[in-house]
């Protein structure tokens, strides 16, 4: 089974698709060719990709959820 995460993103390089995403405190590089996106933005990454932009409501809820709260 494969999950897929939700993050905040920090900052967009548009010119090459990726975006630099916080996931609860850890910060990875994420190809944002499937979604239009910008800085402040939820998504929901799957390997690598961002897949679905979020509301942070909806962030904050599956973040607990993964979490078991």
């Amino acid at each position: 089974m494969c999950l897929a995460i939700p993050g905040k993103i920090k900052s967009v390089d548009k010119k090459i698709n990726m975006a630099l995403v916080d996931f609860d405190g850890i910060e990875r590089e994420v190809n944002i060719s499937l979604v239009d996106v910008g800085k402040g933005d939820y998504v929901i990454v799957h390997a690598g990709f961002a897949i679905e932009k979020l509301t942070s409501q909806d962030a904050k809820e599956i973040s607990d959820l993964l979490e078991g709260k």
